[in-house]
């Protein structure tokens, strides 16, 4: 890759373009930038480049006869693809800089004061573009960033390509947020999904958060690069979480009264669809009912969580050894049966899913269960219900066996798990 740059002032070329990355890459013949002085080629003996436009005006404009004769010597008779750096350009980007990476040789022109004269324009130059919509005193600036955009993504600058291909505008898409050490700094921790290790859930975060990003900064990139499909559904799913009400203070857990059942009912219902939406066998029957909610509250053991007056999730705690989980199979429970809780019936209204809602469930219940004298908190979810595993697992809970449940005429498996409390 060689890049001739036509400019007035070379050095302010080359005290950009021998440094870092750029200057390495030269160092190496990789790439060939090189900064050549217009005046060299003005036909009078004070080396004058410019000179008072017709029809009158302000300043001087850039003579074409020098230009013409530098960008003859530069070219040596073959055409070179040129390019004038202007405001009233072609607005410089990735896909244009990947566009100039397939030219093994090009021209970057560099004007000053009031212009160049346009003759040269319409002989020389192939392409005009501007790197925003803002005028510089010359093109100096412009033309260093259109050569470091493209010489980075030239084999053998960076690294490897992925130092490019993953990063803001490759693919239309603004890149996902980046963190290093320490863990935590100024109070602000590092999301776990980078410290887990888990690479498939690193890779689909990151998807996300790029998403998000140009969802939210630069929406007009989805008109120039459409979602794929997949994106479209991520997309929808972005849309709908951020439409959702966000939690600004804790919500308030309070035992659940008879004025509370319309509410838990439909959070039941909503619960429910959301299982048979993602094909999970759970609920999916009579159970749980009005009458299985009207027991719970009248034995104490159920709860609601409310959010500025309003209902938003339920949960059931009871200190009663549940039966079933006494048929324990392939392993075994982490603590005796009298000293456990068991949680159930636990869901949140859809308005407040994916806001922590969950999160503040958990933390009410295993609260409740300390102040109980339990050591231990016990409770079952279908197998197919990832949601409710991954909240078990981020808190804690680990997986200890299978049961059966009575929920005639619908999968009765589900897996055990339990937290010990300390």
């Amino acid at each position: 890759m060689k890049i001739d740059i036509m400019t007035l002032f070379p050095e302010m070329i080359n005290a950009v373009m021998r440094e870092s990355i750029i200057g390495r890459a030269q160092d190496k013949g990789v790439v060939e930038v090189k900064a050549t002085n217009i005046r060299d080629y003005a036909l009078d003996k004070h080396h004058k480049a410019d000179d008072a436009p017709y029809g009158g005006g302000r300043g001087q404009v850039m003579l074409a006869e020098p230009l013409y004769l530098c960008h003859q010597a530069l070219s040596a008779g073959e055409h070179v693809h040129t390019v004038f750096l202007s405001a009233q350009g072609q607005p410089f980007n990735q896909q244009k800089a990947r566009e100039l990476l397939t030219k093994e040789h090009f021209i970057l022109v560099c004007g000053h004061y009031e212009g160049i004269d346009q003759r040269f324009i319409d002989e020389c130059v192939d392409e005009e573009i501007s790197i925003g919509d803002f005028v510089l005193t010359g093109g100096e600036l412009g033309a260093m960033v259109v050569t470091d955009c493209v010489c980075r993504m030239v084999p053998g600058v960076l690294s490897d390509t992925e130092c490019y291909t993953g990063e803001s505008h490759w693919a239309g898409r603004l890149e996902y947020p980046q963190y290093t050490r320490p863990e935590t700094w100024e109070g602000r921790t590092v999301p776990e999904v980078l410290r887990g290790g888990n690479h498939a859930e690193i890779e689909a975060w990151r998807t996300r958060q790029s998403l998000e990003r140009t969802l939210v900064k630069r929406p007009e990139l989805f008109r120039e690069t459409p979602p794929t499909a997949d994106e479209q559904r991520l997309l929808d799913k972005i849309r709908r979480d951020r439409s959702r009400p966000q939690l600004t203070e804790p919500p308030v857990c309070r035992a659940a009264t008879e004025d509370d059942l319309p509410a838990i009912l439909a959070i039941a219902q909503q619960a429910r669809n959301y299982l048979r939406r993602h094909r999970v066998d759970q609920w999916q029957g009579e159970y749980p009912n009005a009458d299985t909610f009207r027991a719970d509250i009248a034995a104490g053991t159920c709860h609601v969580l409310t959010y500025q007056g309003a209902v938003a999730a339920m949960f059931t705690l009871s200190r009663t050894p549940e039966p079933a989980y006494d048929a324990l199979t392939d392993g075994r429970w982490r603590s005796d049966r009298d000293h456990a809780a068991v949680l159930h019936r636990n869901a949140v209204a859809a308005d407040w899913r994916g806001t922590g809602m969950a999160d503040h469930l958990m933390q009410a219940a295993e609260q409740l269960a300390r102040e109980g004298g339990a050591h231990a908190v016990r409770v079952d979810t279908h197998r197919h219900n990832g949601a409710q595993k991954k909240l078990l697992e981020r808190h804690g809970y680990r997986f200890c066996g299978n049961i059966l449940c009575d929920e005639p005429g619908h999968d009765p498996r589900r897996q055990a798990f339990e937290k010990l409390l300390k």
